[in-house]
């Protein structure tokens, strides 16, 4: 059973399809390659985790589009929501990573 989605080559997040627990680990495909992510946290369904580093000020990328601008380093298996994201919804892009 496929335990998460990448949507888009581009995306540096990755969406739960089910609940997933700190210490799961989840196998994608990123830009071609097979990978495992060990979860550093608990993921609700529907939610976020980071499939690479992502660093404070960078964008966050999700559709293959920026949705947010991570608001502190998030690693490798990190939860991806609101206590580390601030949405871009409706502001224009401004901040080059």
């Amino acid at each position: 059973m496929r335990k998460a989605l990448l949507l888009n080559e581009k995306d540096n997040v990755a969406i739960a399809l089910t609940n997933l627990r700190s210490g799961d680990e989840v196998e994608l495909v990123v830009q071609g390659n097979n990978i495992k992510i060990k979860l550093l946290d608990d993921i609700p369904f529907g939610h976020k985790f980071s499939v690479r580093d992502i660093r404070e000020g960078e964008y966050v990328i999700k559709y293959g589009e920026v949705i947010g601008i991570a608001t502190k380093h998030i690693s490798v298996g990190e939860h991806v929501h609101i206590h580390n994201v601030k949405g871009l919804r409706g502001r224009p892009l401004t901040h080059n990573t």
